[in-house]
């Protein structure tokens, strides 16, 4: 949704292209399965019903949730022209963001919220949401909730209480504040921020536009250091995030690294390191497009020592550089 408003504004498709095509999304995700507001994970496209992620994961999804209502508000804030259209976009999605019950997965007001619910197995999967991960979009907009929300206390309760959320560490001489050894994938410093904008946004553990600007830092140091000896790393090609390898799917990092580069994790830290992006985004381009260029883009990653590059274009990477 985000890529279509970039498109507009860019001359790539018309302003009425990306209404037509805003309603039409709108349309199937008010017709499609919600479980107290809630999207799940994978939906069927041509019927809308849920598609089970897992055997108790068939319900709702309030992470995956939260990046569709980052979208949504922020198309909702885009489109303000007094046309019929527009103020049928406003008023879809006006009725999506309050329709979703954040209190509800609280879990009986627990002090956390919780990943997942199902009408079949509740809350089977059991999986409080706590830091530092991809998920603090899930409480920001919990507490900011019109009809639904939860204490602004959720934040110190459920979201920051996890000892491993304050860092304090240095790595390659850069401090991490808050986040887990060296960073973790750079997914965490990105699906948050695509709606929330993080500068001059601080709590007691961080600024968290300095501590994204040093976690991407650290990726890129770690990856110039290149300690397994990876062929291709360096200054200009880096980048470790949750993407396509040779084996199947892994969220790669510092601490996870099987020598894979997934454009998306330099390209979408643009806002963070825009020099050191910019020159991965050319050396990709220039050295490396015979091989990652395709008619959608980048692909979505990249193993030069496995002579493996992906045929895969993944949405939420391609939304996400955009």
């Amino acid at each position: 949704m985000m890529a279509i408003l970039v498109g507009i504004e860019r001359g790539f498709i018309t302003r009425e292209q990306g209404v037509q095509r805003m309603l039409k999304m709108l349309n199937f995700l008010q017709n499609a399965d919600r479980f107290h507001g809630v999207w799940p994970h994978w939906i069927d496209g041509n019927t809308g019903h849920v598609i089970p992620f897992s055997t108790y994961d068939n319900g709702g999804d309030i992470v995956e949730t939260s990046f569709m209502i980052e979208g949504l508000l922020t198309a909702r804030n885009y489109f303000n022209r007094n046309t019929p259209d527009e103020q049928q976009i406003v008023q879809k999605i006006t009725s999506l963001w309050e329709a979703v019950e954040w209190d509800w997965y609280t879990r009986n007001n627990s002090g956390f919220i919780y990943w997942h619910w199902s009408p079949n197995y509740a809350w089977q999967m059991n999986m409080p949401i706590y830091g530092y991960m991809e998920a603090m979009i899930v409480y920001i907009l919990a507490i900011a909730s019109p009809t639904h929300p939860v204490s602004p206390a959720y934040w110190s309760s459920g979201w920051t209480t996890s000892n491993a959320y304050h860092n304090g560490r240095t790595y390659y001489g850069i401090k991490l504040d808050v986040g887990p050894d060296k960073g973790g994938p750079l997914f965490f410093a990105h699906y948050s921020f695509l709606g929330f904008d993080p500068r001059n946004k601080k709590d007691n553990f961080t600024n968290y536009f300095i501590n994204n600007i040093h976690h991407t830092q650290i990726n890129r140091a770690y990856c110039i250091a290149n300690p397994h000896q990876f062929a291709g790393y360096g200054e200009n090609c880096w980048g470790l995030t949750a993407s396509d390898d040779p084996d199947g799917y892994q969220a790669h990092e510092p601490n996870n690294d099987n020598g894979t580069i997934t454009p998306t994790a330099a390209l979408s830290s643009m806002p963070y390191t825009p020099e050191y992006s910019m020159l991965a985004l050319k050396h990709f381009y220039r050295d490396l497009g015979q091989n990652i260029w395709g008619n959608q883009g980048f692909c979505d990653a990249f193993n030069i020592g496995d002579h493996w590059y992906a045929d895969s274009y993944l949405a939420i990477d391609q939304g996400s550089d955009h």
